[in-house]
């Protein structure tokens, strides 16, 4: 029997990347040097089964980078009664993690598309936004990376992904200012060419204070 996108999504997305992965035992090792690093004694009792849980959590965390997250948008439908107007999901709430300092981000997306003959099951957009969130990224490239994959995959007529997150690397270090949050945005086709278009988008998805 045929895989399904679903098991197609699974699968790693290289061979040879997966080949040079470094072992658990190797991961663990590594946790152990930064808590020594830090001060502290990986031996106590209190620390020594933190090098496995962290690297359980980073298993959780990065899971994204075995995901092909194109074959989510793999299955259409084109059953829709000729529904031809935007579809908008809005506050997909996710977690990433900063390529710099691999501190947290922590956000919501929000992502709109002009079908062309044929559409995609909902959970499947969050789905994409879940996978590329699931690696180191800073904001801009992953909401390019979004926008991206929706456009090459479903081909629409137009497609518009906005980003806001809290940044936990300005807010726990460095500038320590809190309660600030970034917005990024990515239109492709009618979202960018057309301002009623992406006017409607920025409506649906009520981007700003107050929300």
């Amino acid at each position: 029997m045929p895989a399904s996108p679903n098991d197609e999504a699974g699968r790693v997305a290289g061979d040879s990347m997966a080949n040079d992965k470094p072992s658990r035992e190797q991961a663990e090792a590594a946790v152990r040097t930064l808590l020594s690093w830090a001060g502290d004694d990986p031996g106590r009792e209190g620390l020594l089964d933190t090098p496995k849980r962290v690297v359980t959590a980073f298993g959780d965390w990065f899971s994204g980078y075995d995901v092909d997250a194109r074959a989510y948008l793999a299955r259409t439908f084109e059953e829709v009664a000729g529904y031809d107007e935007m579809i908008v999901l809005r506050d997909i709430q996710f977690e990433s993690h900063c390529e710099h300092h691999m501190a947290p981000i922590i956000g919501r997306a929000h992502v709109g598309y002009l079908p062309d003959g044929k559409v995609v099951g909902i959970s499947k957009l969050a789905r994409v936004v879940e996978t590329y969130a699931r690696r180191l990224q800073v904001q801009e490239k992953m909401t390019a990376q979004i926008a991206d994959c929706i456009h090459d995959v479903l081909q629409p007529r137009g497609v518009g992904v906005v980003i806001e997150a809290a940044h936990e690397c300005m807010t726990t270090r460095g500038v320590h200012k809190r309660g600030v949050s970034m917005i990024t945005s990515k239109m492709l086709g009618s979202f960018r060419e057309d301002a009623r278009t992406r006017a409607e988008f920025l409506q649906f998805i009520d981007v700003g204070p107050g929300r």
